[in-house]
């Protein structure tokens, strides 16, 4: 999820602050999302789905492996697919 959610970001063309901004949350929990490998325990399943909903309501679409995208965007190969 850290990987889309700073990809999805960037798709949105917000900044850091302003996606906590919308999101409702500290910039320092958000720089804890996108950069720890893993942020259990350091961040709640609620707040990351707060991150996540602000950039859904910001035209950003988060896909599960085997999901079509509804509109242009880009999404990453599974590594075993690549050739």
């Amino acid at each position: 999820m850290k990987a889309q959610i700073k990809a999805g970001r960037t798709l949105a063309g917000m900044s850091q602050a302003e996606l906590c901004e919308v999101a409702g949350i500290p910039l320092i929990t958000l720089r804890r999302i996108e950069g720890k490998p893993d942020h259990a325990g350091l961040v709640s399943q609620e707040t990351v789905e707060k991150v996540k909903a602000a950039l859904e309501a910001h035209g950003v679409q988060f896909l599960d492996g085997g999901t079509v995208a509804s509109g242009p965007g880009v999404a990453m190969k599974p590594r075993d697919a690549e050739g």
